[in-house]
């Protein structure tokens, strides 16, 4: 009895490559919090580099062979320039030159590791840690790897090795921490940190994963001072800010997010457009619109051609409803760049905002114009003219956009719809099926199915396909309440018809259209009295279908309060002066001649002059 609305619409992890492919860095991995993101501690090889191999400590030294140092300097070339299957097979003919080259291996093991093909890259890390090397700064590195591999009893206990052999190397017990801190092993990662801030006091690095630990701790207070002492020990030390920010943002403290933004900007990047974007955003979910709009004339006046800036203001008028000023801001971005599809999108909807549908058709054409094959432009065109109730060309839009993109299931479901509109129900049941084919896991589709298959007297289709329409999903309420209606009006299954009746109501207990369908399977059952409340709720809730008010009369009757009765078919006739059976009905009844009714002669002059009031709408 309702329309259903319709539904809109890794790889390796990359926080330890940075770490392997740089003999000096440390995995730095960011713990999952609200708007902080993964950052790296340095950065990896670079053509921009001088050619010169990094200098390790003794026992890890480059290879004494000369043939073998030949190769590695080749391995080494093709690293910087990154083609890494040379540098692989060089390093590789290398070792067989040096075959106890812990250098050699420790490169292999990086190598492979950044490659992807951790079983050689572990296979190569084992070797290294089976030998005596006992530079910290390598075991910490083939610790990496064994952890980005998930090897974390192995890399755990080489980053013990790398701290007994060098009490001092802090890097390592951040690493360690780090590990920690994933293994979800929190207290002992906050006891190493702190052992690292003990030999490290200037590194921010300690502090900052102390202040994670208190965030997954949940205190807050405790993790905001370890962020500020991390930012204490490197002002310009970015996770850090970005973190504390995240830490007010998630207790709704809107002023000091801001605070700690701008200091950021201030400190380290004036022109960060991700940060200044945070800053927006918490403008705007106060609906600080002033605020916001300030803060994008500030990007604004930095750089003047941001154009997502320039759309931002557009957005942020139109979310205040300046839809002139929304307007005249976006034809103003589409002077400089008129090939804008999606600012014209935007332009279109601000029209349609303001009821002016020519200049909305209008942008939305030009969109085709200027891209004949752009989807979205059909669906979005096709869909104001479904508004609009020009159902051919909406049609003619949708039909394109399935050519166009088959495996969108919204442009199945609009085009089916506007057939049902239409009353052309063999092409909407083909539209539905066409999209059942591509999506058959959209319970949507299904559903619409089913209505059209009922349009053309299918039932068997019309319960087989909200059967599926429920299994994909048991709370889709527009199946369970057609399913119940459905069996009502045939007068099976009541009891199961009340039962899916009432699913529906429960998900949507102010919908006056499945309320009605509830009261009128209580009616088919004979419980007049439930049928009766129900029905008056349903009327109070739709004030405007005649169905309803049809059904809220044939109980008034079966109560014998012919007044009440007669008052309720009345309204339906005249919401809907061509039900002629409700007409012979009411004669029948001995209620007089309806259409002798002033009510009903006005609703007949006005369905005449202006065609039927209840066309269905989006």
């Amino acid at each position: 009895m309702a329309t259903n609305p319709i539904r809109r619409r890794e790889a390796l992890p990359l926080r330890w490559v940075r770490a392997v492919l740089s003999l000096l860095a440390i995995p730095f991995i960011v713990v999952s919090c609200a708007t902080v993101p993964q950052a790296g501690t340095g950065p990896g090889p670079s053509r921009d580099r001088v050619s010169t191999p990094p200098a390790p400590a003794s026992s890890a030294a480059h290879p004494t062979d000369p043939r073998a140092y030949y190769h590695f300097l080749l391995g080494y070339q093709a690293e910087q320039a990154q083609d890494a299957d040379r540098a692989t097979r060089e390093y590789l003919l290398a070792l067989r030159g040096d075959p106890t080259s812990i250098f050699l291996k420790t490169r292999l093991a990086a190598l492979y590791f950044s490659l992807g093909d951790l079983p050689t890259a572990v296979r190569f890390a084992d070797r290294v840690a089976e030998s005596d090397v006992q530079e910290a700064a390598t075991l910490a590195l083939i610790a990496g790897i064994y952890a980005g591999a998930g090897e974390a009893d192995k890399a755990l206990a080489l980053y013990d090795r790398a701290i007994a052999q060098n009490p001092e190397h802090n890097e390592a017990y951040f690493s360690k921490g780090v590990l920690l801190v994933n293994l979800k092993r929190l207290e002992e990662a906050e006891q190493v940190f702190q052992q690292g801030i003990e030999k490290a006091k200037d590194s921010p690095v300690g502090h900052y994963y102390l202040g994670r630990i208190a965030v997954e701790a949940k205190q807050f207070d405790r993790a905001a001072a370890s962020f500020e002492r991390a930012i204490s020990a490197n002002p310009t030390f970015e996770p850090a800010y970005l973190a504390l920010a995240g830490v007010y943002e998630s207790q709704q403290q809107r002023e000091p997010a801001v605070a700690v933004y701008r200091r950021y900007l201030h400190v380290v990047n004036p022109r960060n457009k991700d940060v200044q974007q945070h800053i927006i955003r918490l403008y705007l979910n106060d609906k600080l619109y002033r605020e916001a709009l300030a803060e994008l004339d500030g990007m604004l006046s930095l750089d003047p051609d941001d154009l997502d800036a320039q759309l931002r203001i557009g957005l942020i008028y139109g979310e205040m409803k300046d839809y002139p000023k929304a307007i005249a801001q976006l034809n103003k971005i589409l002077a400089v760049r008129p090939a804008e599809l999606r600012v014209r999108d935007y332009l279109a909807f601000l029209y349609e905002e303001l009821k002016d549908y020519d200049h909305a058709v209008a942008a939305y054409e030009q969109n085709l114009k200027l891209q004949p094959a752009y989807v979205d432009g059909h669906m979005h065109l096709g869909f104001l003219q479904y508004r609009l109730k020009h159902y051919p060309d909406a049609i003619a839009h949708f039909t394109e956009a399935v050519k166009l993109n088959p495996k969108q299931p919204e442009g199945h479901l609009l085009l089916g719809l506007a057939h049902v509109q239409t009353e052309q129900f063999v092409l909407a049941t083909k539209a539905f099926e066409e999209g059942v084919r591509y999506n058959p896991g959209n319970p949507d589709l299904h559903f619409n199915l089913g209505t059209a298959y009922d349009k053309l007297n299918r039932f068997d289709e019309v319960v087989k396909a909200m059967e599926t329409a429920l299994r994909l999903d048991p709370q889709h309420a527009d199946a369970l309440n057609y399913l119940g209606y459905s069996y009502t009006e045939r007068g099976i299954k009541i009891e199961e018809a009340v039962s899916l009746i009432q699913r529906a109501v429960i998900l949507k207990p102010n919908n006056g259209y499945y309320v009605d369908s509830l009261g009128w399977a209580f009616f088919k059952m004979g419980r007049l009295d439930e049928a009766l409340t129900e029905m008056k709720r349903a009327a109070s809730l739709v004030k405007d279908d005649p169905v309803i008010f049809e059904h809220l009369g044939e109980v008034y009757l079966q109560h014998d309060l012919i007044p009440e009765a007669r008052e309720a078919w009345l309204h339906s006739l005249e919401l809907d002066p061509t039900n002629l059976k409700l007409m012979e009905r009411f004669q029948g009844r001995g209620m007089g001649d309806p259409t002798s009714e002033e009510r009903v002669r006005q609703a007949k002059r006005r369905v005449s002059q202006h065609g039927s009031s209840h066309e269905a709408t989006p």
